[in-house]
This record gives structure tokens, sequence and C-alpha cells, in this order.
């Protein structure tokens, strides 16, 4: 299966400088297993592609779709009958940025366990690795918690913990993702219908949010540059985070 979701993502700065945008995003969802239409590819040059080195592991210690059945497996997923998919935005041309993918295992239509990979602009990843005890269904209303372990915006300081929510049907994505660290904090959304993917769908989808991924890079910069000009508090490069995944996120017992 391949679908496209054209989504919307909200992201709101909350404490002593506030800042808000939405912005329009193109998400493809796929199990990498079926074929797509021709201006998406799968490990090669297109006008939209997805690349297995490009998620996953680093180089050299896997990657890809067998990368996250590895972490499936060491954890005791039961993957018989199991549809492994990622959720994530595709390269566009020869550039690729993705500041959160999804690596998801679906049971019986329902999401048992994810990974949360999120990327930084220096080039780091860090996962959160989700699920209940006894994988049952993961349901929008289930709080999962996890501690901060990357930096990702050089305004935030790599202390806190984030709070997932993680909705996903047959016809939609709504997922929500609360970062608190004292007054401090930011709220980002994801929220998208589930469609066939198309190359009309993906034209009208270049024409629409033109560069792809090159604009997904822009607009964080934009949004970087509004916060400097506040006198924000910029925090320097850091190292990389260790190791590339944790089993952080635990299920906190609330609801949403």
């Amino acid at each position: 299966m391949i679908e496209h979701v054209a989504a919307q993502t909200f992201h709101a700065r909350s404490g002593r400088l506030k800042n808000a945008f939405r912005y329009g995003v193109d998400y493809i969802l796929t199990d990498l297993t079926h074929g797509a239409p021709p201006l998406l590819s799968r490990n090669r040059f297109n006008l939209f592609s997805i690349h297995d080195r490009r998620h996953g592991g680093p180089r050299g210690s896997g990657y890809g779709v067998a990368w996250f059945r590895e972490e499936l497996e060491r954890r005791g997923f039961p993957l018989k009958g199991a549809r492994l998919l990622l959720l994530t935005q595709p390269s566009f041309l020869w550039f690729h940025f993705n500041p959160v993918s999804f690596w998801i295992a679906e049971k019986d239509g329902s999401p048992r366990a994810f990974i949360a990979e999120v990327n930084n602009t220096f080039g780091h990843r860090h996962c959160y690795f989700a699920a209940h005890p006894d994988f049952r269904p993961i349901t929008r209303s289930d709080v999962i918690e996890a501690d901060k372990l990357m930096h990702v915006s050089p305004f935030q300081q790599v202390a806190g913990r984030y709070s997932f929510n993680f909705g996903m049907t047959n016809e939609a994505f709504n997922i929500r993702i609360s970062y608190t660290n004292g007054q401090e904090g930011v709220l980002a959304t994801l929220n998208g219908l589930r469609r066939p993917v198309t190359s009309g769908g993906l034209l009208r989808a270049a024409l629409r949010r033109p560069l792809g991924a090159a604009r997904v890079v822009a607009l964080i910069y934009w949004q970087a540059l509004k916060l400097w000009i506040k006198r924000a508090p910029f925090l320097k490069k850091p190292k990389p985070p260790e190791p590339l995944i944790s089993d952080s996120a635990t299920f906190s017992g609330k609801k949403a």
C-alpha cells in the first residue's frame, strides 16, 4: 500500500517568548513493498523519492524497514500478520530533510507500536520507541511520555519531556507532540487525510508547495530568524545523542 497524506502542521511556542505558525506539508504512507506512480520512487532519483538509507539506523548498522523489523523483534513484538509502514515526507528531486517520520507496526487495522524518528538541521537523529507492554492497540487518547534526549531547536534546551498522542484511522492521521520544560514548551500537531497516491496528486503538491523538503528547511530557518530577532537564547551546536534509539517513551496512564 502507498498513500498520500496532504497534511497541516501547527507549532506553538509557549513561555517567555511566544511564536506560532501553521503550514501545509505532504507525507507519504507506505509499506515499502508496493509499486508507486511514475513521479515517486524508492531508492532512486525522481521528483519525489523515499530512500531506505535516510531512515532508521546510521549507515553501516542497518536502516530502512529491515532496521524497524529488527527493533520490533528485539522487543518481542509479534510480527505475524503485522504491516510495517513508514509515514514520512519524501525527498524532492535531490533534496531531503524530514523533521519527524513515524515507523508504524499495524495489526488488524490498528497501530500497535511506533517509532518517532526525529531529525534536526545539524544532521542528528534520535528515535523514540512506543508500545503498550502487551502490544495492544494505541489510541488517539493514549498519552505517551518520553524524556527529550536530542537537541532539536537551538532555542530549546536538551531537557524536559515529550508527550505524544498518536491517532491513526483508515481515513486520517491526528498526531500531537507536546514538549514541556518548566514554563517553556512547544506544541506540534500533524493532521491529514489519507488518499491513494497518484501522479496527479503529487504534481499538484509540487505546484502548491514548491521545492518540497527545501521549502520545509527554509520555513524552519525563517521561524528561527523571528525567534532570534525576539532575542530568544541561542544554544550552540550539540553532539549527537547516544544511543540512536531509546525505550524512554512510556504510556503515562493519562488520557488526552
